[in-house]
Protein backbone atom coordinates (compact mmCIF):
# COMPACT_ATOMS: atom_id res chain seq x y z
CA UNK A 1 0.00 0.00 0.00
CA UNK A 2 1.62 3.71 -1.01
CA UNK A 3 0.20 6.08 1.49
CA UNK A 4 -0.31 9.59 0.14
CA UNK A 5 -0.44 13.25 0.90
CA UNK A 6 -2.46 14.82 -1.12
CA UNK A 7 -2.67 18.29 -0.21
CA UNK A 8 -0.75 21.63 1.06
CA UNK A 9 -1.45 23.83 3.79
CA UNK A 10 -2.62 27.68 2.44
CA UNK A 11 1.31 28.76 2.98
CA UNK A 12 4.43 26.91 3.04
CA UNK A 13 2.99 23.16 4.54
CA UNK A 14 4.87 19.94 4.87
CA UNK A 15 3.96 17.94 2.14
CA UNK A 16 5.30 15.77 -0.10
CA UNK A 17 4.75 17.52 -3.99
CA UNK A 18 3.13 15.68 -7.03
CA UNK A 19 2.67 15.33 -11.04
CA UNK A 20 4.28 13.02 -13.86
CA UNK A 21 5.79 15.86 -15.58
CA UNK A 22 3.89 15.46 -18.90
CA UNK A 23 1.41 17.95 -20.64
CA UNK A 24 -2.06 16.80 -22.51
CA UNK A 25 -2.47 17.46 -25.84
CA UNK A 26 -4.85 20.19 -24.89
CA UNK A 27 -2.19 22.31 -23.34
CA UNK A 28 -0.72 23.52 -26.33
CA UNK A 29 -3.51 25.50 -27.09
CA UNK A 30 -3.58 26.61 -23.14
CA UNK A 31 0.51 27.78 -23.65
CA UNK A 32 -0.68 29.44 -27.07
CA UNK A 33 -3.73 31.84 -25.24
CA UNK A 34 -0.62 32.59 -22.92
CA UNK A 35 1.44 33.82 -25.34
CA UNK A 36 -0.84 35.62 -27.69
CA UNK A 37 -2.35 37.36 -24.83
CA UNK A 38 0.99 38.38 -23.83
CA UNK A 39 2.17 39.54 -27.27
CA UNK A 40 -0.58 41.12 -28.23
CA UNK A 41 0.38 43.91 -25.89
CA UNK A 42 2.70 45.11 -28.17
CA UNK A 43 0.92 44.81 -31.19
CA UNK A 44 -1.68 46.50 -29.90
CA UNK A 45 -0.09 49.45 -28.90
CA UNK A 46 -1.35 52.46 -30.76
CA UNK A 47 -4.30 50.81 -32.46
CA UNK A 48 -6.82 51.86 -30.53
CA UNK A 49 -9.47 50.68 -32.18
CA UNK A 50 -8.26 47.34 -32.36
CA UNK A 51 -7.87 47.26 -28.65
CA UNK A 52 -11.52 47.78 -28.50
CA UNK A 53 -12.23 45.32 -30.74
CA UNK A 54 -10.15 42.49 -29.18
CA UNK A 55 -11.72 43.64 -25.86
CA UNK A 56 -15.03 43.15 -26.90
CA UNK A 57 -14.69 39.51 -28.34
CA UNK A 58 -13.15 38.17 -24.60
CA UNK A 59 -15.48 36.33 -22.68
CA UNK A 60 -16.01 38.23 -19.14
CA UNK A 61 -17.29 36.39 -16.00
CA UNK A 62 -15.97 36.91 -12.37
CA UNK A 63 -14.56 33.80 -12.32
CA UNK A 64 -12.89 34.16 -8.27
CA UNK A 65 -16.03 35.43 -6.36
CA UNK A 66 -15.15 38.69 -6.26
CA UNK A 67 -18.26 40.34 -7.12
CA UNK A 68 -19.77 38.36 -4.13
CA UNK A 69 -17.42 38.81 -1.83
CA UNK A 70 -16.82 42.97 -2.77
CA UNK A 71 -13.26 42.59 -3.33
CA UNK A 72 -11.10 45.59 -5.04
CA UNK A 73 -8.40 45.08 -7.76
CA UNK A 74 -4.72 46.39 -7.38
CA UNK A 75 -4.39 50.22 -7.84
CA UNK A 76 -2.54 49.14 -11.09
CA UNK A 77 -1.05 46.06 -12.03
CA UNK A 78 2.50 45.64 -10.76
CA UNK A 79 4.53 42.47 -10.59
CA UNK A 80 5.09 39.93 -9.13
CA UNK A 81 1.93 38.04 -10.78
CA UNK A 82 0.42 34.67 -10.48
CA UNK A 83 -2.35 34.21 -13.57
CA UNK A 84 -4.22 31.09 -13.21
CA UNK A 85 -5.58 29.21 -16.61
CA UNK A 86 -7.35 26.52 -17.49
CA UNK A 87 -8.08 24.66 -20.59
CA UNK A 88 -11.43 23.06 -20.92
CA UNK A 89 -13.09 21.61 -24.56
CA UNK A 90 -16.99 20.90 -23.12
CA UNK A 91 -18.91 18.35 -24.52
CA UNK A 92 -22.29 20.40 -24.38
CA UNK A 93 -23.76 23.24 -21.89
CA UNK A 94 -25.25 20.25 -19.74
CA UNK A 95 -22.14 18.40 -18.93
CA UNK A 96 -19.86 20.16 -16.34
CA UNK A 97 -16.76 20.71 -17.18
CA UNK A 98 -13.41 19.12 -16.69
CA UNK A 99 -9.81 20.95 -16.62
CA UNK A 100 -8.10 19.33 -19.51
CA UNK A 101 -5.53 21.67 -18.62
CA UNK A 102 -4.29 23.81 -15.48
CA UNK A 103 -1.67 26.16 -15.84
CA UNK A 104 0.08 29.17 -13.95
CA UNK A 105 2.04 31.99 -15.20
CA UNK A 106 4.21 33.80 -12.53
CA UNK A 107 5.59 37.01 -13.29
CA UNK A 108 8.52 38.04 -11.68
CA UNK A 109 8.42 41.72 -9.88
CA UNK A 110 11.06 43.02 -12.88
CA UNK A 111 7.95 42.35 -15.52
CA UNK A 112 10.76 41.65 -17.71
CA UNK A 113 10.10 37.75 -18.35
CA UNK A 114 7.97 34.73 -17.08
CA UNK A 115 7.78 31.53 -15.96
CA UNK A 116 5.01 28.85 -17.11
CA UNK A 117 4.11 25.38 -15.42
CA UNK A 118 1.55 22.98 -15.30
CA UNK A 119 -0.53 21.14 -13.08
CA UNK A 120 -1.36 17.65 -14.20
CA UNK A 121 -5.10 16.78 -14.52
CA UNK A 122 -4.92 13.68 -12.77
CA UNK A 123 -2.57 15.16 -10.14
CA UNK A 124 -4.24 13.77 -6.78
CA UNK A 125 -5.19 16.62 -4.65
CA UNK A 126 -7.74 17.55 -1.91
CA UNK A 127 -10.58 19.23 -3.07
CA UNK A 128 -12.14 21.53 -0.65
CA UNK A 129 -15.84 22.41 0.05
CA UNK A 130 -17.56 24.58 -2.11
CA UNK A 131 -20.64 25.84 -0.75
CA UNK A 132 -22.16 27.50 -3.83
CA UNK A 133 -22.59 23.94 -5.24
CA UNK A 134 -23.31 22.09 -2.20
CA UNK A 135 -20.18 20.11 -2.83
CA UNK A 136 -18.81 18.81 0.46
CA UNK A 137 -14.93 17.98 -0.60
CA UNK A 138 -13.02 15.34 -1.96
CA UNK A 139 -9.45 13.94 -2.43
CA UNK A 140 -9.70 12.71 -5.97
CA UNK A 141 -7.89 13.87 -9.65
CA UNK A 142 -7.29 17.91 -9.46
CA UNK A 143 -9.06 18.01 -12.77
CA UNK A 144 -12.51 17.27 -11.42
CA UNK A 145 -12.32 20.88 -9.02
CA UNK A 146 -13.89 22.55 -11.82
CA UNK A 147 -16.69 19.69 -12.62
CA UNK A 148 -17.49 19.54 -8.99
CA UNK A 149 -17.38 23.27 -8.21
CA UNK A 150 -19.42 23.92 -11.63
CA UNK A 151 -22.80 22.29 -10.47
CA UNK A 152 -25.47 24.63 -10.10
CA UNK A 153 -28.40 23.12 -8.43
CA UNK A 154 -31.41 22.82 -10.03
CA UNK A 155 -29.66 24.51 -13.29
CA UNK A 156 -26.95 24.58 -16.08
CA UNK A 157 -23.29 23.94 -15.27
CA UNK A 158 -21.60 27.14 -14.49
CA UNK A 159 -17.57 27.22 -15.60
CA UNK A 160 -16.92 30.05 -13.72
CA UNK A 161 -18.06 28.87 -10.19
CA UNK A 162 -15.87 25.88 -11.30
CA UNK A 163 -13.04 28.06 -12.20
CA UNK A 164 -13.40 29.56 -8.59
CA UNK A 165 -13.35 26.16 -6.63
CA UNK A 166 -10.54 25.16 -9.09
CA UNK A 167 -8.46 28.38 -7.78
CA UNK A 168 -9.28 27.35 -4.42
CA UNK A 169 -7.81 24.05 -5.15
CA UNK A 170 -4.77 25.19 -6.95
CA UNK A 171 -3.78 27.53 -3.80
CA UNK A 172 -4.02 24.97 -1.29
CA UNK A 173 -1.71 22.74 -3.35
CA UNK A 174 1.05 25.31 -4.81
CA UNK A 175 0.93 28.03 -1.85
CA UNK A 176 0.34 31.22 -3.98
CA UNK A 177 -1.98 33.07 -1.72
CA UNK A 178 -3.71 35.05 -4.59
CA UNK A 179 -4.25 34.86 -8.11
CA UNK A 180 -4.25 38.03 -9.85
CA UNK A 181 -5.77 37.43 -13.02
CA UNK A 182 -7.45 34.17 -14.87
CA UNK A 183 -8.82 32.48 -17.87
CA UNK A 184 -10.41 29.92 -19.15
CA UNK A 185 -9.74 28.81 -22.85
CA UNK A 186 -12.10 26.91 -24.97
CA UNK A 187 -10.05 24.48 -27.15
CA UNK A 188 -12.79 24.22 -29.55
CA UNK A 189 -11.51 27.53 -30.56
CA UNK A 190 -7.78 26.68 -31.36
CA UNK A 191 -8.60 25.77 -34.66
CA UNK A 192 -9.81 29.32 -35.41
CA UNK A 193 -6.51 31.17 -34.38
CA UNK A 194 -4.62 28.12 -36.28
CA UNK A 195 -6.54 29.25 -39.77
CA UNK A 196 -6.60 33.03 -38.95
CA UNK A 197 -2.83 32.60 -38.97
CA UNK A 198 -3.42 31.05 -42.36
CA UNK A 199 -1.96 28.17 -40.42
CA UNK A 200 1.20 27.14 -38.64
CA UNK A 201 4.68 25.93 -40.74
CA UNK A 202 7.37 23.41 -38.58
CA UNK A 203 9.85 21.49 -38.59
CA UNK A 204 8.76 17.86 -37.79
CA UNK A 205 11.51 15.30 -36.66
CA UNK A 206 9.76 12.32 -38.18
CA UNK A 207 6.76 10.78 -40.14
CA UNK A 208 3.74 10.85 -37.57
CA UNK A 209 0.45 8.52 -38.52
CA UNK A 210 -2.77 10.01 -36.77
CA UNK A 211 -4.80 7.62 -34.62
CA UNK A 212 -7.54 9.85 -35.07
CA UNK A 213 -8.24 11.37 -38.52
CA UNK A 214 -8.42 10.70 -42.42
CA UNK A 215 -6.66 12.76 -44.91
CA UNK A 216 -9.27 14.93 -45.58
CA UNK A 217 -9.61 15.31 -41.65
CA UNK A 218 -12.80 13.26 -41.22
CA UNK A 219 -12.55 11.54 -38.15
CA UNK A 220 -11.71 7.79 -38.65
CA UNK A 221 -14.34 5.26 -38.02
CA UNK A 222 -14.22 3.35 -34.55
CA UNK A 223 -13.29 -0.31 -35.19
CA UNK A 224 -16.42 -2.93 -34.70
CA UNK A 225 -16.37 -4.08 -30.81
CA UNK A 226 -14.00 -1.13 -29.79
CA UNK A 227 -9.76 -0.72 -29.30
CA UNK A 228 -9.32 1.68 -32.05
CA UNK A 229 -10.36 3.05 -35.26
CA UNK A 230 -9.97 2.06 -38.83
CA UNK A 231 -9.43 3.33 -42.36
CA UNK A 232 -6.80 5.95 -44.03
CA UNK A 233 -5.08 8.09 -41.30
CA UNK A 234 -3.74 11.37 -42.23
CA UNK A 235 0.42 11.43 -42.38
CA UNK A 236 2.53 14.26 -41.50
CA UNK A 237 5.60 13.60 -43.00
CA UNK A 238 9.20 14.43 -41.68
CA UNK A 239 10.59 17.76 -42.44
CA UNK A 240 9.14 21.09 -42.96
CA UNK A 241 5.36 21.21 -43.10
CA UNK A 242 2.63 23.67 -43.21
CA UNK A 243 -0.45 22.59 -41.02
CA UNK A 244 -3.99 23.65 -40.87
CA UNK A 245 -5.90 24.19 -38.05
CA UNK A 246 -7.30 20.36 -37.82
CA UNK A 247 -3.85 19.20 -38.62
CA UNK A 248 -1.70 20.76 -35.79
CA UNK A 249 -4.30 19.98 -33.22
CA UNK A 250 -4.78 16.05 -34.32
CA UNK A 251 -0.64 16.41 -34.82
CA UNK A 252 0.28 17.39 -31.28
CA UNK A 253 -2.31 14.85 -30.01
CA UNK A 254 -0.21 11.73 -31.63
CA UNK A 255 1.55 9.67 -28.53
CA UNK A 256 1.46 6.07 -29.51
CA UNK A 257 4.45 4.12 -31.13
CA UNK A 258 2.57 2.88 -33.41
CA UNK A 259 1.32 6.24 -35.01
CA UNK A 260 5.36 7.23 -35.74
CA UNK A 261 6.05 8.40 -31.19
CA UNK A 262 8.16 5.61 -30.23
CA UNK A 263 8.88 7.36 -26.99
CA UNK A 264 5.41 7.96 -26.35
CA UNK A 265 3.81 10.62 -23.77
CA UNK A 266 7.60 12.31 -24.02
CA UNK A 267 7.41 12.56 -27.81
CA UNK A 268 4.39 14.23 -27.95
CA UNK A 269 5.55 16.94 -25.05
CA UNK A 270 8.52 17.51 -27.64
CA UNK A 271 6.25 17.89 -30.55
CA UNK A 272 4.15 20.12 -28.42
CA UNK A 273 7.16 22.54 -27.19
CA UNK A 274 7.85 22.60 -31.06
CA UNK A 275 5.02 23.72 -32.10
CA UNK A 276 4.78 26.20 -29.30
CA UNK A 277 7.79 27.96 -30.79
CA UNK A 278 7.01 27.48 -34.41
CA UNK A 279 3.33 29.35 -33.81
CA UNK A 280 4.39 31.78 -31.11
CA UNK A 281 6.84 32.83 -33.51
CA UNK A 282 4.75 33.39 -36.58
CA UNK A 283 2.21 34.96 -34.51
CA UNK A 284 5.11 37.68 -34.62
CA UNK A 285 6.21 37.75 -38.37
CA UNK A 286 5.43 40.67 -40.18
CA UNK A 287 3.26 38.63 -42.42
CA UNK A 288 0.46 38.46 -39.33
CA UNK A 289 1.57 41.53 -37.19
CA UNK A 290 1.92 44.35 -40.22
CA UNK A 291 -1.72 43.20 -41.65
CA UNK A 292 -4.55 44.84 -40.55
CA UNK A 293 -7.32 42.05 -41.19
CA UNK A 294 -4.94 38.74 -40.68
CA UNK A 295 -4.36 40.68 -37.16
CA UNK A 296 -7.59 41.49 -35.94
CA UNK A 297 -9.03 37.71 -37.25
CA UNK A 298 -6.10 36.47 -35.17
CA UNK A 299 -6.26 38.54 -32.17
CA UNK A 300 -10.57 38.10 -32.46
CA UNK A 301 -10.60 34.51 -32.56
CA UNK A 302 -8.59 34.06 -29.49
CA UNK A 303 -10.37 36.49 -28.06
CA UNK A 304 -13.56 34.10 -28.45
CA UNK A 305 -12.00 31.39 -27.37
CA UNK A 306 -11.31 32.85 -23.51
CA UNK A 307 -13.28 33.96 -20.69
CA UNK A 308 -11.17 36.38 -18.06
CA UNK A 309 -11.25 37.74 -15.27
CA UNK A 310 -8.46 40.74 -14.13
CA UNK A 311 -9.92 41.34 -10.74
CA UNK A 312 -11.09 45.00 -12.23
CA UNK A 313 -8.33 44.87 -14.89
CA UNK A 314 -9.18 44.21 -18.60
CA UNK A 315 -7.50 41.22 -21.06
CA UNK A 316 -5.49 44.75 -22.38
CA UNK A 317 -4.89 45.82 -19.32
CA UNK A 318 -2.68 43.16 -18.20
CA UNK A 319 -1.62 42.48 -22.58
CA UNK A 320 -0.17 46.25 -22.25
CA UNK A 321 1.16 45.44 -18.52
CA UNK A 322 3.14 42.13 -20.52
CA UNK A 323 4.11 44.39 -23.00
CA UNK A 324 7.94 43.28 -21.89
CA UNK A 325 7.43 39.69 -22.45
CA UNK A 326 7.92 38.22 -25.33
CA UNK A 327 8.17 34.12 -26.34
CA UNK A 328 11.48 33.67 -26.11
CA UNK A 329 11.53 35.02 -22.04
CA UNK A 330 8.54 32.63 -20.92
CA UNK A 331 10.64 29.72 -19.36
CA UNK A 332 8.88 26.89 -19.58
CA UNK A 333 9.11 24.68 -16.48
CA UNK A 334 8.47 20.55 -16.14
CA UNK A 335 7.95 19.60 -13.01
CA UNK A 336 8.66 15.72 -12.04
CA UNK A 337 6.84 13.22 -10.47
CA UNK A 338 4.83 9.96 -10.94
CA UNK A 339 2.05 7.62 -10.01
CA UNK A 340 0.11 6.80 -6.98
CA UNK A 341 -0.92 3.23 -7.02
CA UNK A 342 -2.58 1.57 -3.94
CA UNK A 343 -3.61 -1.62 -3.91
CA UNK A 344 -3.58 -2.18 -7.59
CA UNK A 345 -5.38 0.84 -7.94
CA UNK A 346 -4.38 3.86 -10.08
CA UNK A 347 -5.26 6.77 -8.27
CA UNK A 348 -3.70 9.89 -10.10
CA UNK A 349 -0.34 11.71 -9.55
CA UNK A 350 1.95 12.88 -7.35
CA UNK A 351 5.14 15.34 -7.57
CA UNK A 352 8.11 14.41 -6.59
CA UNK A 353 10.15 15.96 -3.32
CA UNK A 354 11.82 18.79 -4.75
CA UNK A 355 8.54 19.89 -6.27
CA UNK A 356 7.85 21.53 -3.04
CA UNK A 357 11.00 23.29 -2.89
CA UNK A 358 10.45 25.22 -6.11
CA UNK A 359 7.32 26.54 -4.58
CA UNK A 360 9.19 28.00 -2.14
CA UNK A 361 11.65 29.04 -4.77
CA UNK A 362 8.18 30.91 -6.28
CA UNK A 363 7.07 32.39 -3.05
CA UNK A 364 10.22 34.30 -2.22
CA UNK A 365 10.86 34.93 -5.55
CA UNK A 366 14.08 33.26 -5.80
CA UNK A 367 13.06 30.82 -9.19
CA UNK A 368 16.37 31.85 -11.14
CA UNK A 369 19.16 30.73 -8.34
CA UNK A 370 16.64 27.88 -7.68
CA UNK A 371 16.67 26.97 -11.85
CA UNK A 372 20.55 27.12 -12.01
CA UNK A 373 20.60 24.42 -9.12
CA UNK A 374 17.83 22.22 -11.02
CA UNK A 375 18.24 22.52 -14.77
CA UNK A 376 16.34 19.65 -15.01
CA UNK A 377 13.20 21.45 -14.33
CA UNK A 378 13.69 23.72 -17.21
CA UNK A 379 11.75 22.64 -20.25
CA UNK A 380 14.16 21.27 -23.01
CA UNK A 381 17.03 20.36 -20.85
Amino acid sequence: MLVVKAGRRGKRGGRSSVWRGVPRWAQLCTIFGVVLMVVSGTSLVGAEALMARYEGAVGKADLFGDQAAGATPKSDIKGPLNILLAGIDPRDEDTPPLSDAVMVLHVPEEMDRAYLFSLPRDLYVEIPPFAKANFAGDTTKLNAAMSYGSRVPGGKPDAAKGFELLAITVQKVTGIERFDAGAIINFSGFQKIVDAMGGVTMDIEREVRSEHREPSGKHRQAKPGGGGYVGPQAVYPKGEQHLSGWQALDYVRQRYPENGVPDGDYGRQRHQQQFVKAMAGQALSADVVTNPVKLDKVLRAAGESLIFSGRGHSVVDFALALKDIRPGNIQMIKLPGGGIVQNDKYLGEQFAPEVDDFFVALERGLLDPFLLEHPKLVSGS
